[in-house]
């Protein structure tokens, strides 16, 4: 029996229930495989059925204003896929009618669409013999067939997408890059792969050398920058002082306490002090530190010390802040470890 069978068989009794297979709509798998991008399957789920509770076509989703979008995404992270998402979806609303494309060519034209997302719409909604290659794909095939260079880097990457391709099932290509998917969140994992769980063992050279745990090879990534903030908690007449996050960068467009980003620790008080004089047009003094949170982005580490502030005398704000009740702060699209302080805030509130 070739690997495809083998795989497939093994798929048909063991393949997850998950919400996007219910059915093949192209808006579906697509909302869903961009979900899945940096998150972990268990945490999508929730997310997915609400987000298409409220987004059920790509009309829908065109319609929304980014405020509505970045609230339906709040807690998934890497924001940027929301946005990609819904210029997509704009995309083919203004260009196809609202109809999916599925022309690879047209696909991987649309925003935030790359080749594996391209190859996991075409095969699994439309049937087409097109390999959607990704960190389990790349453990499995490095693995089966011994390839010991860094899977980071474009040549080992074009030699597995041709070695997908290449045992790929014809009759089922959207069931073998599932298949696939499944293998590889429970059998051949990262660390302690299940070997002798695996339906495809017998094709497995890392497996019969003994070697499956060195591979895959991958490059060493660099530690992230660590980044040093201080954020205001200043409340006046039972309300907390928000802004919004600039356009572009990290958490664009999100909602947070007043934060600045520090140079040398022993001017935290004195730097925020300053910064919400200078830009929101508060005078406050800075007191004691609330909480510190720590959050970890791929390529930087926020330590966030996070102060309570006793406002002195004010202006009006300025149009990317306001002043904001606690009982409101539900509707507000937060800005990751900000979200957390809000939450903890209310709870000792209420």
């Amino acid at each position: 029996m070739a690997l495809a069978e083998k795989l497939l068989a093994w798929y048909d009794c063991h393949q997850r229930e998950l919400p996007w297979r219910k059915d093949k709509d192209p808006y579906k798998i697509w909302v869903s495989e961009i979900m899945l991008q940096q998150t972990r399957v268990e945490a999508v789920k929730e997310y997915y059925t609400r987000w298409l509770k409220r987004f059920p076509t790509p009309r829908e989703l065109a319609a929304a204003d980014e405020d509505e979008l970045l609230h339906y995404w709040q807690g998934l992270g890497y924001y940027n896929r929301a946005r990609n998402l819904q210029a997509g979806v704009c995309e083919v609303c203004a260009t196809y009618g609202g109809e999916i494309p599925d022309d690879e060519a047209a696909l991987r034209k649309l925003p935030g669409i790359g080749e594996y997302t391209a190859g996991a719409i075409l095969s699994i909604v439309f049937d087409r013999k097109v390999p959607a290659v990704d960190g389990n794909v790349l453990r499995i095939f490095s693995r089966l067939f011994y390839i010991t260079e860094d899977i980071t880097k474009s040549a080992a990457k074009r030699a597995i997408s041709r070695l997908v391709s290449e045992h790929m099932s014809s009759a089922r290509p959207g069931d073998f890059n599932q298949a696939l998917m499944d293998l590889g969140a429970m059998v051949c994992l990262p660390q302690g792969p299940h070997c002798s769980e695996c339906p495809i063992s017998v094709f497995c050279q890392a497996y019969s050398l003994d070697v499956q745990c060195t591979l895959p090879v991958r490059s060493a990534t660099k530690a992230p920058l660590l980044v040093i903030l201080a954020a205001g908690l200043i409340q006046h007449s039972g309300k907390y002082l928000i802004r919004r996050r600039q356009p572009g960068g990290v958490l664009a467009g999100m909602w947070e306490f007043p934060a600045i980003e520090i140079q040398e620790e022993r001017t935290e008080k004195a730097a925020l002090e300053q910064f919400m004089q200078e830009q929101l047009g508060q005078s406050a003094l800075v007191k004691e530190k609330a909480f510190t949170y720590l959050h970890i982005f791929s390529h930087r580490k926020w330590d966030i010390r996070f102060y309570h502030c006793q406002w002195l005398a004010g202006e009006v704000v300025p149009k990317h802040a306001k002043w904001i009740s606690p009982s409101e702060w539900h509707n507000i699209t937060w800005a990751g470890p900000h979200r957390k302080v809000a939450e903890t805030l209310s709870m000792s509130q209420g």
